[in-house]
Parts: C-alpha cells; structure tokens; sequence
C-alpha cells in the first residue's frame, strides 16, 4: 500500500518524501507545481502533477493508487498574501481539504497526517504555547488552516477519518548533503532571506518591526529544521497505523529566537557581515510564538536532531551555495 503525499514537491513534502523513501516506504505525490518544484521530488516516488480541488483528478490517482494513508502539504502559506488576498487561501487550503476528504472517504482511506502551522493560535495569551491554547487567528492562512482543522475533526466523528494535525512553528534548513532545500519565488521566509544577502544577491535584510514587546524588539520564532519535521511527519502516519485517536501536536523546538538573534547566528554560519536595516511591521505577525512541543516528543518520540539555530542555518548555507539559484542549477 501506498503513502500518498499532497504537496510533495513543496519545501517540507520534498524533504518528507526523501525520508520516506529512505525508510522503504511505497510513494506517490500529488502537486501542481505551483510553487514546488518537480526535480526535489525523490526519483523512487511516483509523480502526479494536478491539483488537490481537482475531484476527478484526485479520484484517478486513489483508483490507480492502493493509498494507505495521506500526508497533506498542499496549501498556501504566506502570511501577508493571505492578508491581501484572503479568498485564494481559502479556497486552496480550506476548499481543498473539503475535496480531499470526499475522495477520501469514497475511497475507504482512515488515516491523514496535516500539515497545520502555529498561526492558528494567534497572538498567544502564554509562553510556550501548548496544543490547549485558545487558538484564534490573527490572520487568514491561519484561519484557513483552522477551519481545515475542524473539518477534519467531524469528518472523524462521522465518517472515521483519523488524522493527526502537526502544528509547526519556524521552518529552515535542508538535506545535509544540500541535494534538496529551500527555493520559493518570491522567498519570504526569514532565513533563505538572510542567506540570498549573505550570498550577495541581496544588498541588505529588512527586519520588519522592532517595536515589539521582546526583549530587543523584533519578533521572536521558535525554529525547527526540515528533516526534523519530516521525521515527525513518518512517526504521525505510523501513530495513526497503530489505530490510535486523532490528536494536534506541536512541533518546535520550544526555545525563542529573536529576528535580530537569528542575523547574529547567520553571520557566525556563514563567516558573512550580512548588512540589515529595519523596516515597519507587517500586518498579521504575532510578537512572539514558542512551541511547548512535549507531546510530541513523549508521545509520537519525536526526538530532533538538530537543537540549536546555527547548525540549521549552516545546512541551509549548504544548499544555497550548491544551488545559488536554487532548482534552476
């Protein structure tokens, strides 16, 4: 039987698939290719190109595919697009999970890992964050991705669907072997940013905001390193194949770093001065976000291998000099 993985030309399903296939599983991915790019995906993974709000193409790929269980990537996932343009992540995340579930449950398939985001919180009432928190987003990815959420949460009480939804914090890093990473166009997430400046395709970074109330006033991130949450991603899908519950984890590494914290980590990485100035907020970014993320590794055992900012930051100075111009090369 097959894993099948929605998304899986993106950043985080790339990496994920690579894991898979690692660890002997059977795979098939799904993306539009939007923003993911075919040549991240691992040549042992069967590749579908068409969207995941496309009922007829999804019910091929479930007739041609023996699917065990799901993993769920595909959505949009940039802060202020969905601030400016509420209605496509609405209709891509949420009306696409709706899609998803309906082939899902014709097709007799229990078992969906989601890829979720700390966003559904919000600005948080408490610091570390747990999987209890009032979650009340101050955005519409987030509000999309919450809806998904409870979506996914009464079609297992009608129809049995389990799913786990992995709330993930900060994002970074790639392959050690810098064989797969990051590369969105345009890049928006903060460390691929200080690395292009590093690299010198940037004159400078801009940090948004530094009147926060952090201790040096730029907002705070809890990261976590791609194959860290790939990783968490299998140990979800084998949770779920052991027929226990539903259940929402968070995944970080419960340690805040400021954004000005994260350029000092950057220059020792990257023996760069990484010049940066900064600019205003940006509508929708909490202050602060840091996971409690103890359930997941007592009951998923999840144990991340990387624990402290700059070894993320230097796999990812590996594939942007082995790719300057990311997938392109």
């Amino acid at each position: 039987m097959s894993v099948l993985v929605l998304g899986g030309a993106g950043y985080i399903g790339s990496h994920t698939v690579d894991r898979l296939v690692e660890a002997g599983e059977d795979v098939a991915v799904v993306d539009n290719l939007i923003t993911g790019h075919r040549q991240s995906v691992n040549s042992k993974a069967r590749f579908y190109e068409g969207d995941v709000r496309d009922k007829e193409f999804m019910n091929q790929v479930f007739d041609q595919e023996n699917v065990e269980g799901v993993i769920h990537f595909a959505a949009f996932s940039i802060v202020p697009e969905s601030m400016q343009e509420p209605l496509k992540y609405f209709d891509n995340n949420t009306g696409g999970v709706i899609t998803l579930l309906e082939v899902m449950k014709d097709h007799d398939v229990k078992k969906i890992v989601f890829s979720s985001t700390a966003a559904t919180y919000g600005e948080p009432k408490s610091v570390p964050i747990s999987e209890n928190a009032d979650q009340e987003p101050t955005n519409p990815y987030g509000a999309s991705k919450l809806m998904m959420e409870q979506i996914m949460h009464w079609c297992d009480v009608a129809y049995g669907i389990k799913f786990v939804a992995l709330r993930y914090f900060n994002v970074a890093g790639a392959k050690a072997d810098g064989s797969i990473g990051e590369d969105h166009h345009p890049e928006t997430h903060l460390v691929p940013i200080i690395l292009e400046v590093a690299a010198g395709k940037r004159d400078k970074l801009i940090i948004y905001g530094n009147d926060y109330d952090t201790a040096d006033g730029t907002c705070i991130r809890d990261y976590v390193h791609v194959m860290d949450l790939a990783d968490a991603h299998i140990l979800a899908l084998n949770y779920l194949r052991e027929g226990n519950n539903s259940q929402a984890f968070n995944l970080g590494s419960s340690t805040g770093f400021s954004n000005l914290e994260m350029l000092q980590a950057a220059r020792k990485a990257t023996g760069q001065p990484i010049p940066a100035e900064m600019g205003p907020r940006r509508a929708g970014d909490p202050s602060t976000l840091v996971a409690a993320s103890q359930a997941a590794r007592e009951i998923l055992n999840w144990q991340p291998q990387y624990d402290d900012v700059e070894s993320i930051i230097a796999t990812a100075w590996q594939w942007t000099q082995t790719h300057p111009n990311g997938y392109e090369d």
